[in-house]
């Protein structure tokens, strides 16, 4: 695929795909409202609004889909952090000389 090439991490695949397809699913609204009003019958119509709507929703997806990733990231994080500060802590700590105070 062309993101695999361009050296987009996850997080930056999904939020252009995100802005793809939102922006897919407002062309369709404007066109729908506008150049096509007249035009659209039937089945046609029903067809046209049901994949706008379908376009919409996978937006919606792929929003709840990163809010979801970055909760876990920031999770993961804070983890780390709070590990590497402990770590620290014990580090220092063993390293004094006993009977020593700061």
């Amino acid at each position: 695929m062309l993101w695999s090439h361009m050296g987009l991490d996850a997080t930056a695949r999904r939020r252009w795909f995100g802005v793809l397809v939102l922006a897919a699913a407002l062309l369709m609204l404007i066109a729908g409202e506008t150049v096509l009003q007249r035009r659209l019958k039937e089945f046609g119509f029903l067809a046209y609004w049901m994949v706008c709507f379908g376009l919409t929703c996978l937006a919606i997806l792929i929003a709840f889909l990163d809010v979801r990733a970055l909760g876990q990231r920031t999770r993961r994080e804070h983890h780390d952090l709070l590990e590497s500060t402990l770590r620290n802590i014990r580090t220092d700590a063993q390293s004094k000389p006993k009977g020593k105070k700061d």
